[in-house]
């Protein structure tokens, strides 16, 4: 199940490796979609909006664990490409440690905070209990979290990309029956819909941890390895504390934004709720091929392979860019249709603002999709400071131009949506004058 991404046809090589990691992040999506479908449906646009409103705030915790876990990641894989196992054991054991520590204190913290957290994302009256309701059980699932993206990052690092599927896929499929069991049979409310996700989170995390120590025995850490080397651990944590800052600011500040987008009512959180749900449905396979992508550039510079670093950057950026123009136009053409799937039809006010939203946002995801290229190239290339800038940029920019444009009266709500393009388009920017720029001192790097 391994793909060598250090030899062989690049392009094939990519998207063999990138479509398991694709499709498990769609499941993964499905998480919260179940929760949203199901609850949009039978439990109403009150119950909606606070489950939908939950999810920006929980991809902003995940993404801090994801982070940490994708600069772990880019250490395996350079460890892993240069032939290193003991190298690859050793950082294993450092960073499970340190990121297991970071979990459980993100945990514990909250669920301290977690009134804070509410007043200050503005949730109004008459959802904050909902909402209050659906976070304190699911942030029991935090540690689940961890588990499941660390050993998928560990996994993904040596060419397996499609055990972690596997593992997402069975617990999806379970999170959607659990779903409709606790919310239509037993009548459990948001709290029922939020047990279902974190019931099924254990079995992908927990399980695949159990499986990848045992599987693989060859990258399990011995007595020998589990040692704490200062050299290893610096340079663990430059490279996984600064793509947890790349991830996180991206998922703060589009926190920041849904505590904007709360202040607008009722109606608006629910479209944003749902139409957010189809645009990251949308533009997470190409998240995914950049994070493929990455994987791929740090082999190969492990390897110390130039030539083919310089002709995978070129493919890959024809590969996003024909796969967003087709989920461009698919998204703007069906945006009615997919909002439908979780609101109802005479909600006319909803639906008119949920369209709004995703016929400006549709039309760009080509931008996005190389700046997702961007991300994974210089955290391969470890320049993880890089990708931070680029998200500072990106997410700077979406931030105050959402309240900057918001005010003005003849704008509005559609505003906050025009921020986005925007925000995607100076960070490639700079990160296309970064790389032309700089291309030679980088490729020194490989010698």
């Amino acid at each position: 199940m391994a793909v060598d991404l250090t030899r062989g046809n690049i392009s094939k090589t990519i998207l063999q490796f990138a479509w398991p990691m694709m499709l498990g992040n769609l499941l993964q999506q499905m998480y919260n979609v179940a929760d949203t479908l199901i609850v949009g449906q039978f439990l109403g646009k009150d119950a909606l909006a606070a489950v939908g409103s939950a999810y920006s705030l929980m991809t902003f915790l995940t993404s801090i664990l994801l982070g940490l876990c994708m600069g772990s990641g880019v250490k395996f894989s350079i460890c892993y490409g240069g032939g290193d196992r003991q190298g690859l054991k050793n950082s294993l054991f450092l960073s499970f440690v340190m990121i297991g520590g970071i979990a459980l204190v993100l945990n514990a913290a909250v669920f301290l905070g977690i009134d804070v957290i509410l007043k200050l994302l503005q949730v109004p009256g008459e959802v904050y209990d909902l909402m209050r309701s659906y976070l304190w059980v699911i942030f029991w699932g935090i540690l689940a979290t961890f588990l499941y993206n660390f050993f998928a990052s560990l996994l993904r690092a040596v060419g397996n990309s499609v055990t972690p599927l596997i593992f997402l896929g069975v617990s999806a499929v379970l999170n959607i029956v659990l779903d409709l069991v606790f919310v239509l049979v037993f009548s459990w409310g948001v709290e029922g819909a939020a047990g279902a996700t974190v019931l099924s989170q254990y079995v992908s995390g927990v399980g695949l941890a159990i499986y990848s120590l045992k599987k693989f025995p060859e990258i399990r850490p011995g007595r020998r390895e589990a040692r704490w080397r200062p050299r290893v651990v610096r340079e663990i944590f430059q490279l996984s504390f600064l793509t947890c800052i790349q991830q996180s600011v991206m998922n703060f500040g589009i926190l920041m934004v849904q505590g904007l987008v709360n202040s607008f009512g009722p109606a608006v959180m629910t479209a944003f709720a749902a139409a957010v749900k189809i645009d990251s449905f949308a533009y997470m396979p190409v998240q995914d091929f950049g994070n493929a992508f990455s994987t791929f550039i740090a082999q190969n510079y492990g390897a110390g392979q130039r030539e083919r670093i310089k002709k995978g950057i070129r493919s890959a950026a024809l590969t996003s860019f024909l796969f967003c123009l087709v989920i461009s136009l698919a998204v703007c053409l069906l945006a009615r249709p997919l909002l439908l799937i979780f609101i109802k039809p005479y909600e006319t006010e909803i639906l008119s603002i949920g369209v709004g939203y995703l016929w400006i946002e549709g039309a760009f995801y080509c931008l996005i999709g190389w700046l997702f290229l961007f991300y994974g190239f210089y955290r391969a290339m470890k320049r993880p400071g890089m990708s931070v800038v680029l998200t500072v940029i990106s997410l700077g920019t979406r931030v105050a131009l959402a309240y900057i444009l918001s005010a003005i009266p003849a704008l509005g709500v559609t505003g906050i949506w025009m921020s986005v393009p925007i925000g995607w388009f100076l960070a490639d920017a700079v990160g296309i004058f970064y790389y032309v720029k700089n291309r030679r001192r980088l490729m020194e790097l490989l010698n």
